[in-house]
């Protein structure tokens, strides 16, 4: 007797909302040219972003960031 049932294969772990993080830096960029590592980390908690966003926001060094900056360590796409 063969089993021609389907194999499904794990889930792969997603990437976290990337929208999510690009809306964030496009409202928070609006009219700043750079934005300190605390305060993008304050306004995404309250927007309530995954924690592994949050993680890596927390993880970036003290020191204010332009918004290209921030998007590339972040992993988003806004430039």
């Amino acid at each position: 007797m063969t089993d021609d049932a389907p194999v499904t294969e794990a889930p792969v772990a997603e990437e976290p909302d990337v929208r999510r993080l690009d809306d964030l830096l496009e409202d928070l960029y609006r009219g700043q040219e750079r934005i300190s590592q605390a305060d993008i980390y304050r306004r995404a908690v309250s927007a309530e972003l995954p924690a592994q966003l949050l993680t890596r926001i927390a993880a970036l060094p003290e020191g204010e960031y332009a918004v290209d900056e921030a998007a590339d360590l972040l992993g988003g796409s806004v430039t």
